[in-house]
């Protein structure tokens, strides 16, 4: 392993990790008036209909599988009966599928966003970068496909799996599950990983008040008196 791998996969997620944690603490309690996902609905509504819609699905779809296949422990996929071949079925899979879906989106957004000069206008520099950045993140996460069905004994994902938790559980030698894979696999890692670096700087942050907002669901009643009533 190299000194750049070394902190690619070993000391960067941390960093990362941190500044999307307490970047966003910070900007939520200093800069609320910015916390928005600066909708630019009034243009081109039509498009960006198609457009949002097949990207958050895409988006939130690999999200969770993503969080739920890297950071489940291992005896729970054993408990519930799922090998890693299938393990391996199922990520390739499901996604491919939102993989697409996401792709899509980002495509009609981008185009969107880059070709209609009013939009382009109307865009801060980094609401390009983030998009142009997921954009990629999504096409590279397809490229992945390719090389895991050559592991269809789920050897490539269990080194992925063993990183993430490695870092979650802030165990050593992290960065050493890695040596061997694709560089396509950390290229995807790295890429994935500055996209928390940068989260807290982008509209992103507006994703925390879509996951906030299941806690209205448990929200006691609001009790609404009449003028004069006791």
């Amino acid at each position: 392993m190299s000194t750049l791998d070394n902190f690619v996969f070993g000391i960067y997620p941390y960093i990362c990790l941190t500044v999307f944690f307490v970047g966003s603490l910070i900007r939520f309690d200093r800069e609320q008036y910015t916390w928005k996902s600066d909708s630019s609905q009034l243009l081109r509504t039509g498009q960006l209909r198609w457009g949002s819609n097949l990207f958050h699905i895409g988006v939130l779809g690999i999200f969770f599988g993503h969080l739920g296949g890297l950071l489940t422990p291992l005896e729970v996929w054993h408990v519930l009966g799922v090998t890693m071949p299938m393990k391996q079925m199922i990520a390739m899979l499901g996604g491919g599928l939102f993989g697409v879906l996401g792709l899509i989106g980002a495509v009609l957004l981008a185009r969107r966003r880059l070709v209609d000069s009013r939009i382009l206008r109307n865009s801060k520099p980094m609401d390009v970068v983030i998009l142009l950045l997921l954009l990629g993140q999504l096409a590279l996460g397809l490229l992945t496909i390719p090389f895991s069905l050559q592991h269809l004994d789920g050897s490539e994902m269990l080194k992925l799996v063993e990183w993430a938790q490695h870092i979650w559980t802030f165990r050593g030698g992290a960065a050493d599950l890695l040596s061997d894979v694709a560089m396509v696999f950390k290229l995807h890692l790295f890429i994935g990983l500055t996209v928390f670096l940068i989260f807290p700087f982008t509209r992103l942050v507006h994703i925390w008040s879509g996951f906030a907002a299941i806690g209205y669901v448990t929200r006691a009643y609001q009790i609404v008196r009449t003028r004069g009533a006791p």
